[in-house]
């Protein structure tokens, strides 16, 4: 089990393997890389419990995506959208009549997490369009309904519970969570998103664990997209940090921004994988 705090699974094979001193793959754990320009697409998959202890994360398949210019390129933009896109296609067999539930956690009165919220003001929500127009619009639009639950200090109700209970009343065939993580390297904030087909488990980046939403407490299947927003400080400090401060965690100045472009990316990326029968700039148009 690695000692640093991160979200991320190739972060997190990248320190077991230096902490182990290991230079071939530990068992349990395959990993691959992608070159596609100035995009680097890792893949790791956690096969056995070794690779889960080690890696400190559930057995399942982790897709990273490195952007260094995300922020500020609109090509870089274009080509992580259909990247996402490409990737939840890859990891749900989603047909014309799926029901897809986007829930964005987070609390959106806090900058760093306030990804998921902000994406799905991003989304292009057609369920109740598809069960009154479906003649209208036939297999353009998919059937996509989101949820903001909000966190549990201020609604007082497990994020968990929420979700679970509209799952219960939607019946959808796919969960797709979207939450802020917590990286290791600094320089992976704004420039890094994770999808994974694991679920997701509200809070853990900031040691605040929830209840999980994954397919063994929902009933259904679970694709977690993220994006890490903040870093430990104990993991960038020479100093050791007060319990009673711990953990203090820390972001970058420019994170409206981040959170911004970040959102539009995700959501854009959901977009195209969810209505597959419109454009990103069709879809730009009428979600920004």
């Amino acid at each position: 089990m690695i000692n640093v705090r991160t979200d991320l699974a190739v972060e997190a094979h990248e320190i077991s393997k230096r902490e182990a001193k290991e230079a071939t793959e530990i068992n349990g754990v395959i990993s691959r890389v992608e070159e596609m320009g100035r995009i680097t697409v890792t893949r790791v998959e956690i096969t056995n419990e070794n690779g889960e202890r080690a890696l400190g994360k559930a057995q399942g398949n982790y897709i990273t995506i490195d952007a260094p210019d995300l922020k500020y390129s609109v090509e870089i933009y274009e080509r992580v959208c259909t990247i996402i896109a490409n990737e939840i296609h890859k990891m749900a067999d989603l047909s014309p009549n799926s029901v897809i539930l986007v829930a964005g956690l987070g609390n959106r009165d806090i900058t760093p997490d306030a990804l998921g919220t902000c994406v799905v003001s991003k989304l292009l929500v057609t369920r109740h369009l598809k069960s009154s127009m479906s003649n209208i619009f036939g297999d353009n639009l998919g059937d996509v309904c989101a949820i903001a639950p909000g966190v549990s200090g201020t609604t007082g109700i497990e994020t968990a519970d929420i979700i679970k209970s509209v799952t219960e009343r939607v019946k959808p065939d796919l969960i797709i969570a979207v939450d802020a993580l917590a990286a290791a390297d600094i320089e992976r904030i704004s420039n890094t998103i994770q999808i994974s087909d694991t679920g997701i488990q509200p809070g853990a980046g900031v040691g605040n664990n929830r209840s999980g939403l994954n397919e063994a407490t929902t009933g259904v299947k679970v694709i977690a997209i993220g994006v890490p927003t903040v870093i430990d400080a104990a993991t960038i400090s020479k100093n050791e940090i007060p319990k009673e401060m711990a953990p203090l965690m820390v972001t970058t100045k420019d994170i409206d921004l981040v959170i911004e472009r970040s959102a539009k990316t995700v959501a854009n990326g959901i977009n195209l994988a969810l209505h597959s029968g419109m454009t990103l700039s069709e879809l730009e148009s009428l979600v920004g």
